[in-house]
């Protein structure tokens, strides 16, 4: 008899959503930058220490928006990891920067800090770090890389908010930083992300940007008595529903991240006694990094056949599913990127990766029957392990 299906993802509600939009409707205000916009911005910079917070249509929108202002041309490069989403990549790649990807850290899978100096070449613009599973990258050591070498740094940001470095909020330590609030993630309006500008050197053109290339921003504030096109730019803004929706997300950010956290570290208990056993191993968080819980992932075994541990799982019932293809093997990595050293680590641990189910109301019942399948699918004994 087939299992009920545990899917990898279920979008949480609150339960205001639906209310913000009807009082954004009623407001007749639907356009983007309204009342919502302005109380999501509010939060964001207060919550994430960031002097500018700009709401965006996805996270995508918010590392475009940073090659803009970055002046990205053809032949800059930009440091960044191949185990990432391809927004990381082609944001630059469409200003025709050329991404030089460097391997990832054997622990958390971040960009590895110490691989940095030796990929930097007269042409390096700036380092894009992304925050994998909402652990932190090393930030002081790549900040002080950057520093030395005259780079920027671009947050990819994506899976990390409310998670901090050392204290600090991730989104508040580099130049920029992208969020992003896909339905994925654990705050979420659908689609959506914010550009958090850190580097006052990019706030004013940061708004002009977002604004389809107009200071219309300083028109709707009485700077000036009409507005007109500045400088390049898109229409980066979110419509006030999306940003209704993210409002009632944003109320309830902590008891969301409490619960995945619950769910989290309930995953990390039950699985220890698979990794004392060398089948696989757990995530790794270091001491000085507060994670989000925004993914539960495991590294198979070397010598197991990932493909074939999927499939046993899929015919449980439970939609664990693998992570990014490296962008350096890619058709269009090969084509727009380059190597910056050996990306050994990237390959083995990328192709030994699987993401567990995990969202907020996930039951503890339905984690044990992860695990058991995860055991199961690993060892081909039903549980004792």
């Amino acid at each position: 008899m087939t299992q009920d299906q545990l899917p990898f993802n279920r979008p949480y509600m609150t339960g205001k959503e639906l209310y913000y939009i009807a009082e954004a409707h009623f407001g007749g205000r639907l356009a983007g930058d309204g009342p919502f916009t302005k109380r999501c911005h509010a939060w964001l910079q207060e919550r994430l220490k960031s002097p500018q917070a700009l709401l965006t249509h996805s996270c995508t929108a918010a590392l475009d928006m940073s090659a803009l202002l970055m002046d990205i041309r053809p032949g800059d490069e930009i440091i960044m990891p191949s185990f990432t989403f391809v927004s990381t990549a082609n944001a630059f790649a469409l200003r025709g920067g050329t991404p030089v990807f460097v391997d990832i850290r054997p622990d958390t899978l971040n960009l590895d800090e110490r691989l940095l100096e030796e990929a930097v070449t007269p042409k390096t613009r700036a380092i894009v770090p992304m925050h994998y599973a909402g652990v932190a990258c090393e930030m002081d050591a790549i900040s002080s890389i950057a520093r030395r070498c005259g780079l920027l740094v671009v947050e990819d940001a994506a899976q990390g908010l409310l998670a901090s470095y050392r204290g600090r909020p991730l989104g508040s330590l580099g130049d920029l930083a992208a969020l992003s609030f896909h339905e994925t993630k654990n705050i979420i309006s659908g689609e959506g992300g914010a550009l958090l500008v850190n580097n006052p050197r990019f706030a004013r053109q940061a708004e002009i940007v977002r604004e389809k290339g107009t200071d219309r921003g300083r028109f709707f504030r009485g700077e000036v008595d009409k507005y007109t096109w500045q400088s390049v730019g898109s229409s980066f803004l979110p419509g006030e529903l999306i940003a209704a929706f993210l409002w009632a997300q944003l109320e309830e950010a902590d008891r969301i991240n409490s619960r995945r956290l619950a769910s989290w570290n309930y995953y990390h208990q039950l699985l220890e006694p698979l990794e004392r056993l060398g089948i696989l191993r757990r995530p790794m968080v270091p001491d000085h990094c507060r994670h989000n819980a925004h993914i539960y992932y495991i590294l198979l075994a070397p010598e197991t056949d990932r493909d074939l541990v999927l499939r046993k799982l899929r015919e449980k019932g439970i939609g664990a599913v693998f992570h990014y293809v490296p962008l350096h093997s890619s058709p269009a990595g090969l084509r727009f990127g380059r190597a910056g050293g050996s990306l050994d680590r990237t390959e083995d641990l990328s192709a030994r990766l699987i993401r567990l189910p995990l969202w907020v109301a996930i039951t503890e019942e339905q984690i044990e029957r992860v695990v058991a399948a995860v055991g199961e699918s690993t060892t081909g004994r039903s549980g004792g392990w």
